[in-house]
C-alpha cells in the first residue's frame, strides 16, 4: 500500500463521520401518531403478531432482512490475528457491500471469544434478532468446529464466506475454464498450494460437482498432505494421498489445475511448465499471488489464469457471491444454505459469464466490456445482473432441496423486484415495458456503432420492445458486436444503415437539401452531412417514414442534434417550442422537471404549452401529475418579471385546462403540504407536488444536475417533447440502461402517434 493511498483510506473511514455504516429509520416519525405507530401503544400489535405466530417477525421487522457478520478477528485477510476490535473495519465494509449489493441489512458483531465454544454460545443466542449468519475471518480449525455447531443449533442459514464463498467462485471459474479448454471435471486434476479453511471448501465443493477425490492433491506448509503424516486433523484426514511425494515441485506434473491459496511464490515458472496442456492456475494469496500472472504466462502462454487481485483478468472476489446468496436464502426463509444452494451458485455464476458482458460492470472498472474467453472466466464484481442470475437460482435450490419456509410462488413477479432493486427506474418503467412489448415499433439508434448503444440493442430485442435499425459502418459494427459478445446479427436481427453507402442516399441528401436550400444550406453540404451526420440520416428516415421513432445523443452536444431534428422531424402543430422533461427518480418518488435543456428564457405562454405537453409524458407513466410552478415567490410576495412571468403562465393554464396545478411558489411549499396550505389556505394542489416547472433554463438544469447528485436519483431521459415525430436526444453519460428505457419510452410514444 503507498503512502498516498494509505492516507486516502484512513480519511475516507474517518469524514464525513467515523467508519463505513449508520442505522436509518425505514418509517416516517414526524408527528405524535407516527410515534403512536413506531412505538407505545401501537407497537404492541406487532409484538403480539409475533406471539401468535412467530414466522410473522418476518413481516413485522426488520429480521427478514438482517444479517449478522460476526468474527472473533483470529486470521482477517492479509493481517492475520490482529483480533476483534481491529477487524471492525472489515465487517463494517462488508456490511457495505451485502447493502449496495443486495439490500440487506448488517449488524457488524465483533467478539471478543477465541475459544470455540464460547463463540457458539454468543452467536447461536443471538438467532432471534437475525435472518442469517455470515462468519467471517475466524482461523482454521476452529472455524469448521465453529460452523458445524452454529448450523445444528441455528435453524437459519449460517455460512463461513472465507470458506464457501471462495469456494463458490472458484468452482465457477474452474467450471468456465475446464470448459473453454474442452476438458471434464470429472478426468480433470487438481494441486492445491494451501490446504486452510478455504482450500478445503474449495476441495469439497469440487469433489461435490465431479471431480474424483483420487485426483485432489493437497499441500500445505509441509508440504503434502499424506496418509503417513503425524499432524492430520479430521478436516484434512479425508483428502491426504497415500503417496511418496513430499512437495509441491513432485506433484504439481500433469495437473490441470492449480489453485493456490497460500503465500507468495510457491509456484514456479518451472513448475507451471510441468502442468498439463492447457492449465488452469488460479494463484489466489494476496496482494501477492502464488506466481504472478506475466511469469505464469511466460512459462506457458496455454495457461488460463485468474487470481484474487482486481487489477488482473478473472479476479476470485467473493462479493460475487455471499450477497446474493443471502438474498436468495433469506427471501424464502431459508433454515440454512445446504450444498444444492451453493452448486446452484456456481452454476448461476458460470452460466452468467458466458453472457455477454454488462456495460455497466465493465465501466465500473473503466474497461471495455469482456467476452467469455481465457480473461473473462467469471462475472466482475459490479454486474448489474448478479442479483438477478444468482438470487433466483439459490432461492429455487432452497426450495427444491425442501430447507425453504416461504415458498416463491411468482418467480417472474420475484425477478422483476430484485431488478428494480438494482434498476431503480424498473418500477417506473415497468408499464412502459408492458406496452412496448404489446406493439413493437421501428427506433433508428443515431449512433448504431456505440457500444452502449449495441448493448441496450442486445437488451430491445431480449425484451421484444422495439424493432432496432442501426446507423453505423458495418465492419465498426460488427467488430463491437463481436468483441462485446453480443449475439445479434446487424444486416440480419437487426436492420443496418451504413451512412456511406446506402442506396437510399440520393434520396435522403436530396430531400435534406429541399428543406434546407432556403436557409442556406447548398446541394453540397447536404450531400456532405447526410454521409457524415448520423443524426441527420435518423431524422430523415423519421421523417420518410422509414422508422417510427429515433434515439441519437449518446455522442456530441445537445443542442447540435436539436438543431437537426427542429429542421427535419419540425414540431407538433400549434406547439411553439420543443422542451426537454426529466425524470429523476429518488429514493422519496419520481419527480419531473420543465425545461431542462432547450428554451433558455421561456414566455409565460411557452411554460404554459411547456406544462401541458409535460403533463400528457408524466401520464404515460402512469403516474398523475400533480404541478408545481416555481419560483423564487410565494404567492403573490414579489413582483419582479420572472414572478409575473410565472403568475401568468398560472393564469393560462387555468383557463386551458384542468390540470391539478398551483403557483408560483417556493419549492419546498411544493413538496410540503402544511407549508402550502398554512401559506395559501384551500390551494389547487392536493399532496405534495410531482411536476416541476421552472422559470428559465439556469434553474432547472441546476436543479436537475444538484437533485441527481445530493440525492444519488436515477434520471430517465430527458424526454424531447413537442416534435411532429417521437425524436429524442440523450446525453453523452447515458448507461445502455438508460438507452434501453428511453426505447421503451420510443415504442409508447410511437404507438400513440399512430393511434393518432
Amino acid at each position: 500500500m503507498t503512502d498516498d493511498l494509505r492516507e486516502a483510506a484512513l480519511r475516507y473511514h474517518r469524514e464525513p463521520s467515523p467508519g463505513k455504516i449508520a442505522i436509518a429509520p425505514t418509517k416516517r416519525l414526524i408527528n405524535q401518531r407516527d410515534l403512536s405507530l413506531a412505538y407505545s401503544p401501537g407497537v404492541a400489535a406487532a409484538c403480539e403478531a409475533i406471539v401468535n405466530d412467530a414466522p410473522a417477525a418476518a413481516e413485522v421487522t426488520a429480521r427478514g432482512n438482517l444479517v449478522a457478520v460476526v468474527t472473533n478477528g483470529t486470521a482477517v485477510l492479509g493481517l492475520g490475528n490482529i483480533g476483534p476490535l481491529a477487524a471492525k473495519p472489515v465487517m463494517e465494509g462488508k456490511a457495505v457491500l451485502f447493502k449496495k449489493f443486495a439490500g440487506i441489512d448488517v449488524f457488524d458483531l465483533e467478539l471478543d471469544a477465541s475459544e470455540v465454544d464460547r463463540f457458539v454460545d454468543i452467536v447461536a443466542a443471538l438467532e432471534p434478532t437475525f435472518g442469517g449468519i455470515n462468519l467471517e475471518d475466524i482461523k482454521a480449525p476452529e472455524c469448521f468446529a465453529v460452523e458445524e455447531r452454529l448450523r445444528e443449533r441455528m435453524s437459519i442459514p449460517v455460512l463461513h464466506d472465507d470458506q464457501h464463498g471462495t469456494a463458490i467462485i472458484v468452482a465457477a471459474a474452474v467450471r468456465n475454464g475446464l470448459h473453454l479448454v474442452g476438458k471434464d471435471l470429472r478426468n480433470a486434476r487438481l494441486v492445491t498450494s494451501g490446504a486452510g479453511a478455504a482450500a478445503l471448501a474449495c476441495v469439497r465443493l469440487l469433489n461435490n460437482m465431479g471431480l474424483p477425490r483420487e485426483h485432489i492433491t493437497l499441500t500445505d506448509i509441509d508440504g503434502v498432505v499424506h496418509t503417513r503424516r503425524d499432524n492430520l486433523n479430521p478436516y484434512l484426514a479425508p483428502f491426504a494421498t497415500d503417496t511418496d511425494a513430499r512437495t509441491l515441485d513432485d506433484v504439481i506434473a500433469g495437473a490441470d489445475i492449480f489453485l493456490g491459496l497460500s503465500a507468495p511464490g510457491v509456484l514456479t515458472g518451472g513448475m507451471v511448465k510441468k502442468m498439463a496442456a492447457q492449465p488452469l492456475i488460479m494463484a489466489l494469496a494476496n496482494p501477492t499471488p502464488e506466481i504472478m500472472p506475466e511469469e505464469a504466462r511466460a512459462a506457458r502462454d496455454d495457461a488460463i489464469i485468474a487470481t484474487g487481485r482486481s487489477d488482473y483478468p478473472n479476479q476470485v472476489n467473493n462479493v460475487l457471491c455471499f450477497p446474493f446468496i443471502f438474498r436468495g436464502a433469506l427471501d424464502v426463509g431459508a433454515t440454512r444454505i445446504n450444498e444444492a444452494m451453493k452448486v446452484a451458485c456456481v452454476h448461476a455464476l458460470a452460466d452468467l459469464a458466458r453472457r455477454e458482458e454488462s456495460d455497466i460492470g465493465a465501466g465500473a472498472y473503466e474497461a471495455e466490456p469482456s467476452r467469455f474467453g481465457p480473461t473473462y472466466l467469471i462475472p466482475r464484481p459490479f454486474d448489474p445482473r448478479l442479483i438477478t442470475a444468482v438470487a433466483p437460482a439459490v432461492a429455487r435450490a432452497a426450495m427444491e432441496s425442501g430447507v425453504a419456509t416461504r415458498p416463491i410462488d411468482d418467480f417472474q413477479a420475484y425477478e422483476a423486484r430484485l431488478s428494480e432493486f438494482v434498476f431503480r427506474s424498473g418500477l417506473v418503467m415497468k408499464p412502459l415495458f408492458t406496452r412496448a412489448r404489446a406493439q413493437p415499433r421501428r427506433i433508428v439508434y443515431a449512433e448504431g456503432e456505440s457500444r452502449s448503444v449495441l448493448h441496450a440493442v442486445q437488451t430491445v430485442l431480449d425484451e421484444g420492445i422495439a424493432e432496432p435499425v442501426l446507423i453505423g459502418r458495418p465492419d465498426v459494427v460488427g467488430h463491437r458486436i463481436e468483441q462485446s459478445g453480443l449475439r445479434f446479427r446487424a444486416g440480419q436481427d437487426v436492420e443496418l444503415v451504413d451512412p456511406q453507402d446506402d442506396p437510399r442516399y440520393r434520396e435522403y441528401w436530396t430531400l435534406y437539401h429541399d428543406i434546407m436550400g432556403r436557409r442556406g444550406v447548398a446541394r453540397d453540404e447536404a450531400r456532405s452531412l447526410v454521409r457524415t451526420n448520423n443524426t441527420v440520416i435518423a431524422s430523415l428516415m423519421l421523417r420518410r417514414g422509414e422508422a417510427d421513432a429515433m434515439i441519437c445523443g449518446t455522442e456530441g452536444r445537445y443542442h447540435r442534434h436539436l438543431r437537426h431534428i427542429i429542421d427535419i422531424v419540425g414540431r407538433r402543430s400549434g406547439v411553439r417550442q420543443l422542451s426537454a422533461l426529466a425524470v429523476l427518480i429518488m429514493a422519496r418518488g419520481t419527480y419531473f422537471l420543465v425545461d431542462t435543456h432547450v428554451t433558455p428564457e421561456p414566455s409565460a405562454e411557452e411554460i404554459a404549452e411547456m406544462t401541458i405537453l409535460a403533463a400528457e409524458e408524466v401520464r404515460r407513466f402512469g403516474i398523475a401529475p400533480k404541478i408545481a410552478l416555481l419560483s423564487h415567490s410565494n404567492f403573490g410576495s414579489s413582483d419582479q418579471p420572472s414572478a409575473r412571468k410565472m403568475r401568468k403562465a398560472m393564469r393560462m393554464l387555468r383557463e386551458q385546462t384542468d390540470l391539478e396545478v398551483e403557483g408560483e411558489m417556493h419549492a419546498d411549499a411544493a413538496l410540503i403540504p402544511d407549508l402550502r396550505n398554512e401559506l395559501l389556505p384551500g390551494n389547487c394542489l392536493d399532496g405534495e407536488a410531482n411536476v416541476f416547472v421552472m422559470p428559465n433554463l439556469d434553474a432547472a438544469n441546476i436543479s436537475f444536475y444538484l437533485l441527481r447528485s445530493l440525492g444519488e436519483g436515477v434520471a430517465v431521459g430527458p424526454l424531447l417533447i413537442g416534435a411532429a415525430k417521437p425524436a429524442y436526444i440523450l446525453t453523452p453519460s447515458v448507461t445502455s440502461r438508460g438507452i434501453l428505457n428511453m426505447s421503451a419510452f420510443a415504442s409508447v410514444r410511437a404507438q400513440r402517434q399512430g393511434a393518432d
